[in-house]
């Protein structure tokens, strides 16, 4: 069992380990110790006058007790742990020396005064203690409160009623009521604040949560409205009932005219840079039937900033042909609620017709399905530069046919030739057999027939040259590759012949048609095969054979290629084939090729180019069937773009 000295050393082990305020710095250690010095004399006096007073009035040993730990703990107030352990122990002595038999004696002679002397120590150390603990809970708190009138923050803490309790420098400062003030005023009628919701619904959030956070309007004492983000905590007892709530709120109100301003400069930026792309933006309500404009929208539209937007004045202005496609796209989107792209045109109220493309989405916010927004942009001029652009493609194209014709002279001549050579010796012959004796309208008849066929023979071939050297728009029409390669070869084969080359044919059977235009089709095998045979002009110790073949690729297009044994591609040259204006020919234009390329990519398909395995080189084409084009179409009409 522990003795009732190391009770008290515990006791003033704790008290010297307690938390305590910090002692002001002294300016030198004189100071202190004069401080102490006139501290302790006070308290020895006080201490003796006490005694004197009890000695002389004869109180009892309770009583004497009750006085000294009234004056230790007093005393306790006016500084240290050390000071106070002093007056315990001086006290503890008096009362021995003046109180406990024998008086006038530090003897004890009853045992009973002992365990009275330490009750009286160890009462009189936790009670200094306590009172030391409470002191120290006393100065951290004012501390803390000077720190909250440090913040620039306003701080105020009131009751569940509403009156305000605690005011900091902050609100002071902020609001202009002093905290002698505002402290015990209510603090809504003392500062007109507005909520954002009706108090009630704040209030019951703060009681459900303990805490809340929003935007409140205050007004000042000059009358000026101020915009605070205010947060407010909920402080609870141990049970949990509600005591009081601080709020801790900031000005916002140059915050929020920065945001303003920001974005204000932001929507001038997206007007400005709206109006240089040719860009507007829209959003639809499908619930309300809400249009929203931005400026350029109305500008694309051709509308006065003063019309309410409606989807019936975007259907006046879309162009006839394209409403109904039009209605089945968005009917489609507010059903799959995908994302659209799609182009359409515009009529203008003064007849002329502008080009916009659409990008419409629904809204990215959770579980708001029936709201689109949008962008349209004016694609009019960009559309007049890609209907120059193929003019010019076109235009190049028919010089380039041209060029090729200019070489394929000597073969158009022969195959002119002998269709008319046919109608002179047939006319020939038919005149001899009417001018007999006996006419023989049989052999005539039959010499005019032959007549006939050859004139259609050489009219047909000078409608496939007249075809390639005027220029036309386009023909886009089904064709089998197969009547393309036999016109091909009927008009390359002389020239094929003069260049001491054989040229074979081996089509594969029955392809599916492909959607495409006769002429640049032949176009760019005239000009595949005159390539080949130029390529092999220099051969001299092998053939020179030219092969042209078609078949059905893996991915279902129409394949077709034309092989030479020439001399093949260099290395360095592979990536520049294709190139305008690059040759590799002393007199070549460079446009052979380029313009190929541009023709079979028209078609939607693919050209390369490459080394044999042994000699020469091949040029292959893909192009999409017949069929492919039909899906095209259907997806494009059927489905948008996702």
């Amino acid at each position: 069992m522990r003795s009732a000295f190391q009770i008290v050393n515990e006791i003033v082990e704790a008290i010297d380990h307690a938390p305590r305020p910090a002692v002001p710095r002294v300016t030198s250690a004189a100071t202190y110790v004069r401080r102490m010095v006139v501290l302790w004399f006070v308290g020895f006096v006080a201490l003796g006058l006490i005694t004197f007073a009890c000695y002389e009035s004869g109180f009892d040993g309770t009583t004497t007790h009750c006085v000294f730990l009234v004056a230790v703990v007093m005393l306790s107030f006016a500084d240290s742990v050390i000071s106070s352990l002093v007056f315990c122990a001086v006290a503890t002595l008096l009362i021995d020396y003046f109180f406990a038999q024998p008086v006038l004696s530090f003897h004890l002679r009853d045992s009973a005064d002992v365990p009275s002397l330490i009750s009286f120590v160890v009462a009189s150390l936790i009670i200094t203690a306590l009172v030391r603990r409470m002191q120290v809970l006393s100065d951290v708190r004012r501390d803390q409160a000077k720190l909250l009138d440090l913040s620039r923050d306003a701080v105020i803490v009131r009751n569940m009623d509403g009156v305000v309790l605690y005011w900091n420098q902050g609100a002071a400062d902020l609001f202009g009521w002093t905290s002698n003030e505002a402290v015990g005023q209510i603090s809504q009628t003392l500062l007109g604040t507005r909520f954002p919701t009706p108090f009630e619904e704040v209030n019951s959030a703060l009681l459900r949560t303990g805490k809340w956070e929003g935007e409140l309007v205050h007004t000042k004492r000059d009358g000026a409205e101020v915009v605070m983000s205010s947060r407010w905590y909920l402080h609870c007892d141990d049970s949990g009932r509600p005591l009081a709530t601080l709020e801790n709120g900031n000005d916002i109100g140059v915050r929020k005219r920065a945001e303003d301003a920001l974005r204000c400069s932001q929507a001038a930026f997206l007007a400005e840079a709206q109006s240089l792309s040719l860009t507007g933006s829209f959003g639809w309500d499908i619930r309300s039937g809400e249009v929203y404009w931005s400026n350029q929208t109305f500008h694309i539209f051709e509308y006065e900033l003063d019309v309410s937007p409606t989807f019936d004045l975007i259907l006046q202005r879309v162009h006839p042909d394209d409403r109904e496609r039009l209605e089945q796209t968005i009917e489609q989107m507010i059903h799959s609620i995908a994302k659209v792209d799609f182009e359409c045109r515009l009529l203008m109220s003064d007849g002329r017709v502008k080009f916009v493309r659409a990008v419409v989405r629904a809204s990215t916010v959770e579980g708001d399905d029936q709201h689109y927004i949008g962008a349209v942009m004016d694609i009019t001029a960009a559309r007049k530069a890609e209907t120059q652009l193929q003019d010019a493609q076109n235009e190049l194209a028919r010089v380039t046919r041209a060029t090729t014709l200019g070489e394929l002279s000597s073969t158009i001549a022969h195959e002119v030739n002998q269709p008319l050579n046919g109608i002179v010796i047939d006319s020939e012959a038919g005149l001899r057999w009417l001018k007999r004796p006996a006419p023989n309208i049989c052999e005539a008849s039959a010499c005019l027939e032959r007549v006939v066929e050859n004139a259609r023979r050489a009219a047909q071939i000078i409608k496939r040259i007249r075809a390639l050297a005027t220029k036309g728009v386009a023909q886009v029409v089904p064709l089998e590759l197969d009547d393309v390669v036999n016109d091909v070869v009927s008009l390359t084969q002389r020239e094929v012949a003069s260049y001491r080359a054989s040229m074979r044919v081996n089509l594969e059977p029955a392809l599916p048609p492909l959607l495409g235009d006769r002429v640049q089709l032949q176009q760019v095998l005239i000009n595949l095969v005159m390539n080949g045979i130029q390529a092999m002009d220099a051969i001299s110790d092998r053939p020179r054979d030219l092969l042209i073949e078609s078949w059905l690729d893996e991915a279902g297009n129409i394949a077709f290629a034309v092989r030479d044994s020439g001399t093949g591609i260099r290395a360095e040259l592979e990536g520049r084939l294709f190139e305008a204006f690059f040759s590799t020919k002393p007199r070549g234009m460079g446009m052979g090729l380029s313009v190929c390329r541009s023709i079979i990519h028209a078609h939607g398909g693919q050209i390369c180019a490459f080394n044999n395995e042994v000699h020469g080189a091949t040029f292959q084409c893909s192009l999409p069937p017949l069929e492919s084009h039909y899906d095209l179409n259907h997806d494009r009409t059927g489905h948008a773009a996702q």
